[in-house]
């Protein structure tokens, strides 16, 4: 299993039409948890591995969780983007993680891409802040 960060800038990202921010994704883990999302390249995830959502805005941090259901693939209907994932969000992971998000400091993130892994010395404190 590995685990991704995902880079969700709610000024600009929309997820099907709805802003992508922190309340957003509580909700939609609530009530739609399956999610199918673009990639800008083909990650090897794997279905079972942990995709962590980073707000870029209005405060830099992980604020909600997903597991993958299956590998990136090409959308040949969609040629605007170059890959798509499937998700499903974790609402428990989700909701502990929205009232207590994990800080890019903790994160040791640097210059963030749209999706990279996890440093190792991250993934402890993010899985006790989302109870996993």
């Amino acid at each position: 299993m590995a685990d991704w960060i995902y880079i969700l800038d709610p000024g600009r990202d929309t997820l099907d039409g709805e802003p992508s921010d922190k309340e957003t994704l509580r909700r939609l883990a609530e009530e739609e948890p399956e999610l199918d999302l673009w990639l800008s390249r083909r990650n090897r995830m794997v279905r079972g591995d942990r995709l962590w959502f980073f707000f870029s805005r209005p405060e830099a941090a992980v604020a909600a969780v997903a597991e993958v259901d299956g590998e990136p693939y090409e959308d040949p209907d969609d040629p605007d983007s170059a890959y798509r994932v499937e998700v499903t969000l974790l609402p428990e992971g989700t909701r502990a993680l929205f009232r207590s998000p994990v800080g890019r400091e903790e994160l040791g993130l640097g210059q963030v891409r749209s999706v990279q892994k996890v440093k190792p010395e991250a993934l402890p404190v993010l899985l006790a802040r989302a109870g996993l």
